[in-house]
């Protein structure tokens, strides 16, 4: 099975840019990569890759778009060393291991000659642009960059497209016990909600109530003002639990889809809908069903 190539933007410059466009009929490998269709058993993983998350239920969603829809952004590897025809994966592991999961037996790669250093980089940089590392991820990608590497907080502020205030709050989370953490790299807590939580020696307990109770983010902040305050802690809010018709509604979108779909009930008979999406492929895929070119 050949599967299709696509040329967009959906990278970003940043990464466009390190990417550059393949030269045709070159018979050395260009500086800029190379486009090619090879077998997926002749790629493997990297060691250094930021993103070690790959959660079951995100990877089979992405499978199944990629099954429908075919593969439409190259995978970027290099060559791999001891090998003729292997390939060593720079970015594009998640798309890889769903492909793999969607039965595709080759797929298209852009190969480039690149150091360590470089992997790191592109990496991170496709990773971030397309949103699909977690905070803590994230974090520990630019603290490789800095300390293994040598970056400056400019230079790898500059090199991700990102402000530097981003990058420090980013990293400031790596000041947070590793339970707090592993609960930012679940999901159970957001970056925003760790932030308040940073430098507090009650910081797993506090993270805990804030998961408990389902606090957002300015009442966590609340919470942690109040109790640097010493005044008591606010109360928890109550929810609002769902009717059976809203959930059956829920349930109903979610399997028509296969993403996952929340109601929020607003004042009146206004709400919210929110469709949850892992990736630029499913955005693409409610894109199109929204205009009815999916059937």
């Amino acid at each position: 099975m050949v599967v299709p190539m696509q040329k967009n933007g959906r990278l970003g410059r940043g990464l466009a840019s390190l990417i550059g466009d393949p030269v045709q009929g070159a018979t050395r490998l260009p500086p800029e990569g190379e486009h090619r269709v090879v077998s997926i058993g002749d790629i493997q993983a990297s060691g250094i890759n930021p993103r070690k998350d790959f959660h079951k239920d995100e990877l089979q969603e992405l499978a199944d778009s990629i099954a429908q829809k075919g593969l439409v952004q190259p995978i970027i590897v290099r060559p791999l060393g001891g090998t003729e025809d292997g390939y060593e994966i720079v970015a594009g592991e998640r798309r890889w291991r769903a492909a793999q999961q969607a039965g595709f037996h080759t797929v298209p790669v852009v190969v480039r000659d690149l150091g360590e250093q470089e992997v790191l980089e592109l990496a991170i940089i496709e990773n971030v642009q397309r949103a699909d590392l977690n905070a803590i991820e994230e974090a520990n990608g630019y603290r490789d960059l800095i300390e293994k590497y040598g970056y400056t907080q400019d230079k790898v502020a500059d090199v991700i497209g990102k402000s530097r205030s981003h990058l420090a709050n980013i990293l400031r989370l790596l000041k947070l016990p590793e339970p707090v953490q592993k609960m930012v790299q679940d999901g159970r807590l957001s970056a925003g909600h760790a932030r308040a939580l940073i430098g507090r020696e009650d910081a797993e307990a506090l993270a805990q109530r804030i998961i408990d109770e389902r606090l957002n983010v300015r009442e966590a902040e609340a919470l942690v003002q109040s109790l640097d305050a010493g005044g008591d802690a606010p109360k928890p809010r109550r929810t609002r639990e769902k009717d059976a018709d809203t959930r059956a509604f829920e349930k109903e979108m979610s399997d028509v889809l296969g993403l996952k779909i929340e109601i929020k009930r607003g004042s009146g008979e206004s709400g919210t809908l929110q469709i949850k999406y892992g990736n630029f492929d499913q955005l693409d895929y409610i894109r199109m069903r929204l205009l009815g070119a999916v059937g």
